[in-house]
């Protein structure tokens, strides 16, 4: 959508993602867009008030006492006088006030007193993104209608890893545009089922069986959808990554269980299923913890095969849906091995990636996948896995209205 013409208000709160709010701002100028901003104290400690004067060509606003201002009503004024306002970045700090209701500066009284839509685009350490207050704050500002985007996974400046990095400027704009089109959804009215992280199989109470999956790009996937206005069910394995907001979550352990709630969650539009799921379980699972150094010996250990989740869902008699897309993680052959998992199993498409070791692929933030459709195979560059659970997104809401 082009932004011509429209009015968009700014908040940049203190935080070391400031800097790409810069580049939001230019983005948006040369969309044609109006902009204004409001700078926090803190968010001078990472910006200065003239670089973003030197690109929003006016005034930086500041202070909630400022004479000049509120003598015409500066922070009510700047909280109407503009189609959207945009919170980038949205500390910690910034968001438990507005979920409160606190008005102790420029930026939380504008907040407070707007009637315009707003978006908030989260930015903090991981751990703060993840803490219950946090998430609490969050669920508040969902249902008060508060629209968000991202935040991202990757590394940080504090030097951890994990979701917390604030949304790509591209993001930002493309979720602007969203908004100020109407908030049209192409996945409105949509379910979406998604299937990710690894599955544990127990050999005894202390041990089990799993595979090497973080969960990031199905989480990413679940997000991504939610975004798109889909109604989401993720199934997710055991994983150590935050829940995607506005998506209900069913955890699970085992395969077996994995396979009963995706079962219990049909009808769907769409089945993704990314998770790694074990291929076996143990048959002998050990009631006790195994005891090394026991006159017994080395446990033997038998197998038995898992259930296939993408066949079950894939051939379901009477909930399959429309879509169901499968995961191949190979580590060699790729495109060959894919193209074979897609007609045995049954599935529409199947997303395949090389997770050879080398590649650092299994664990890490970016991806880099091959789409195999029927005959046809799209060779995806290295992508974020964010920006990777985008595109398929995208796809997705695309393929189910071209089948009405």
């Amino acid at each position: 959508m082009t932004l011509y013409g429209k009015r968009i208000l700014i908040i940049i709160a203190g935080g070391i993602a400031a800097y790409k709010t810069l580049e939001l701002i230019r983005r948006l100028k040369d969309d044609g867009a109006s902009v204004r901003a409001v700078l926090t104290k803190a968010g001078r400690e990472f910006v200065t008030p003239l670089s973003v004067s030197a690109l929003t060509e006016d005034k930086v606003y500041a202070e909630l006492f400022d004479l000049t201002d509120e003598a015409e009503m500066g922070h009510i004024e700047l909280s109407r006088d503009a189609d959207l306002v945009v919170v980038a970045p949205a500390t910690a700090d910034l968001l438990a006030k507005m979920a409160a209701g606190l008005a102790d500066d420029l930026a939380s009284t504008v907040l407070l007193a707007t009637d315009k839509p707003v978006l908030v685009a989260p930015a903090m350490n991981v751990r703060m993104w993840e803490h219950a207050a946090t998430r609490r704050n969050m669920a508040t500002l969902m249902d008060d209608g508060i629209a968000v985007v991202g935040p991202n996974s990757g590394a940080m400046a504090c030097g951890e890893f994990g979701p917390g990095r604030m949304a790509e400027p591209a993001e930002i704009r493309a979720a602007i545009g969203d908004l100020l089109a109407g908030g049209a959804k192409p996945l409105a009215g949509r379910h979406v089922l998604i299937t990710s992280g690894p599955t544990f199989e127990p050999i005894d109470p202390v041990r089990y069986i799993a595979n090497r999956s973080s969960g990031r790009q199905g989480h990413a996937i679940a997000a991504a959808a939610a975004a798109l206005g889909a109604r989401v069910t993720l199934v997710s394995g055991p994983v150590a990554i935050a829940d995607p907001a506005g998506v209900t979550v069913v955890r699970v352990e085992t395969a077996a269980e994995m396979l009963a709630a995706c079962e219990a969650a049909l009808p769907a539009d769409a089945a993704v299923c990314a998770a790694a799921v074990a291929d076996w379980h143990v048959l002998d699972q050990a009631a006790e913890k195994l005891k090394k150094g026991s006159n017994a010996g080395l446990p033997t250990l038998r197998f038995g095969e898992n259930p296939d989740i993408l066949t079950t869902i894939a051939n379901h008699s009477s909930a399959r849906p429309e879509l169901v897309i499968g995961f191949a993680a190979e580590t060699e052959n790729v495109v060959g091995h894919a193209r074979e998992k897609l007609a045995r199993k049954g599935c529409d498409w199947i997303v395949a990636n090389d997770v050879s070791p080398e590649t650092g692929i299994m664990g890490g933030a970016d991806n880099s996948v091959h789409l195999v459709t029927g005959e046809a195979v799209e060779d995806w560059p290295k992508l974020a896995k964010e920006e990777v659970a985008a595109r398929l997104a995208a796809r997705i809401a695309a393929a189910l209205d071209a089948a009405g």
